[in-house]
This record gives C-alpha cells, structure tokens and sequence, in this order.
C-alpha cells in the first residue's frame, strides 16, 4: 500500500461514551477529503460499529484499551484500524454471521454486516486472548472542483 499524506492514532477506555468521541473524531478526519454527507454518514455508521464491538466484546469484565488509526491516501482512500487488546475472536467467520452475537439479548450481531455495507473492504485479525483489530477502509469519491472545465 502506498504511504498515507495523513494520519492519526487515538488511544481511549473501552467505556460507552467513547463510542461518540471515536466516531466524530473519525469524521473530522475523514472530512479532510471533502466526502459528501452520505459518505461521511456511511463512514462514520461502519467506524461507530468497529468501535463498539470492541468495547462491547473484547471487555466484557473489565475496562480495556482502544486505539484508532486513522490514514488518508491521495487516491482518496480513508483507513480506519481500530484495535483492542481483550479477550480476541475464536471463530471468525462464525463472528462475521449476521444475528450472531456475544454480548447478549439487547445486541443484534449485525455489526460486522454493518461495517461491510458501508465500507469497501472489511479485514478482521484476532487472536483469542491476545486481541483483535478490524480494519476499514471507504473510497471518498473525487468531486469536481467548483468552476472547473
């Protein structure tokens, strides 16, 4: 991958009021490319998603650390890698399932559906009891320049 013009790393508690911080700062970061509001709006749904799946999952007992990388490329793209060091992913592909889900009754098991319908690629790596970092990315299209020909 070529080398990113921009970036950012965030680092906070897995509690559930980061879940907002994460998401408007990604926005703001993201906003450098001049998206349009849908496609913040998509890019900030699939990050607010990444987010709360790892404070949801990863520390289910106990407060933990998040950190968000966030990288911008002169083609366009935006990468988000949000990463936790809790307690990892057994089954993969069973996590990505839609419906399945691990944090109970009041949770959908949608948010990897989720991250992949508003994003372009979707990359999960995990390994149980060491961790788990998903990784996004979303093409912000090129919009014409006001005046040009």
């Amino acid at each position: 991958m070529k080398k990113p013009v921009n970036q950012v790393k965030l680092e906070f508690l897995s509690r559930s009021v980061n879940e907002s911080f994460a998401r408007a700062s990604a926005a703001c970061f993201a906003a450098q490319l001049d998206p349009t509001l849908d496609e913040l709006n998509d890019f900030k749904t699939a990050v607010s998603e990444a987010v709360t799946n790892a404070i949801v999952h990863a520390y289910p007992e106990e407060l933990g650390r998040v950190s968000m990388r966030l990288r911008l490329f002169a083609d366009g793209l935006v990468e988000v890698q949000v990463r936790d060091w809790g307690v990892g992913i057994p089954d993969i592909p069973k996590a990505r399932t839609p419906l399945y889900t691990t944090g109970g009754e009041e949770r959908s098991g949608m948010g990897f559906t989720i991250m992949e319908s508003f994003t372009d690629g979707v990359r999960v790596r995990s390994t149980p009891g060491k961790g788990t970092t998903v990784t996004l990315t979303k093409r912000i299209a090129r919009r014409a320049q006001e005046g040009a020909v």
